[in-house]
């Protein structure tokens, strides 16, 4: 029998997040990392980069902060070049706001939390560089010149910022083409929660590495859209009701028949999706919520491309 998988071209949509302080966190956002507001409520606020929405920040007051549970490790803010993340690294040390630049030798990157402990990575592509290799213990990157790397060195931060242009705005906010890249889970098995992104939803298994306690899933070969990990301990429960923190996140889908397929394989497993704002929302076995969402655009870029590959 043929296993169920994602459509090849389903992204990361976007995250939500509860929080405390609403005002503090959109200036937050807009300021210092460089995102836009795209609308505004009293209690609800919407950011990304000019183009979909990325980040909804929904206030309350009363939400708490929860130590040893599941919830969000980071969400991954993909940048298109190197240059835009030298930018938006220049701009944060600029403000001197503590962040650690890592290079993944695949990816340049680097982390960060928000003023109320979301955990947030600023990254861009450099697959010219090397690889990831996982072997179901631990996490290394290979260089391209062959050579090993524990994957997470310091960053050069001068070569980095070589790829700045003289007048470039640090104050200017991050490009349309920026997107979510990957979501990061803390949770409380990791086979129990493969199972659920690999078996239920669809992804692709990149690896588990248990002396890292972490895995990773994907689709269409990417090194991860998923990270998942036992950080917070090893059967470590949901966050309760009244978490600050991950609130959802959404998994973009190129067309309503993609979407039907995840719900169908969904029930198949005994899971009931439940009515969405955006589409259809399902729970990980950690109470993570997942919404399942349509984007036109995914399905328009994958026509271009596949227009493309036929003239070439």
């Amino acid at each position: 029998m043929t296993k169920f998988r994602l459509h090849p071209k389903t992204r990361p949509g976007a995250v939500a997040l509860t929080v405390i302080d609403l005002p503090r966190m959109v200036d937050f956002y807009q300021r210092l990392l460089g995102l836009r507001l795209h609308a505004r409520s009293e209690d609800v606020a919407v950011l990304g980069a000019g183009g979909p929405d990325l980040l909804y920040l929904y206030e309350n007051p009363n939400a708490r902060r929860y130590r040893g549970v599941c919830g969000l490790y980071h969400f991954a803010v993909l940048l298109p070049d190197r240059r835009e993340l030298a930018r938006a690294i220049a701009r944060l040390l600029q403000a001197r706001y503590p962040n650690a630049p890592t290079d993944h030798i695949m990816t340049k990157t680097t982390y960060l939390d928000d003023p109320e402990g979301n955990g947030i990575e600023l990254y861009c592509e450099s697959p010219e560089d090397g690889e990831f290799v996982v072997d179901g213990q631990r996490f290394y990157a290979r260089r391209a010149d062959g050579s090993w790397s524990d994957g997470r060195e310091p960053l050069d931060l001068h070569a980095l910022f070589r790829h700045l242009r003289p007048g470039d705005d640090l104050a200017a906010p991050m490009p349309p083409p920026t997107r979510i890249g990957h979501v990061h889970l803390h949770v409380g098995d990791l086979e129990e929660a493969m199972r659920f992104y690999c078996d239920v939803l669809g992804f692709d298994d990149k690896g588990l590495m248990r002396l890292f306690r972490m895995a990773m899933v994907s689709v269409d070969g990417y090194h991860h859209h998923i990270g998942l990990n036992t950080w917070q301990g090893e059967g470590a429960p949901p966050a309760p009701p009244d978490a600050a923190g991950l609130r959802w996140f959404s998994l973009a889908l190129p067309d309503d028949a993609a979407l039907e397929s995840v719900l169908e394989n969904v029930r198949h497993h005994g899971l009931t999706p439940e009515p969405h704002a955006f589409g259809w929302q399902v729970r990980d076995p950690f109470n993570h919520r997942i919404v399942l969402t349509v984007d036109p655009a995914l399905a328009a870029a994958a026509l271009q491309e596949e227009s493309q590959r036929r003239t070439n």
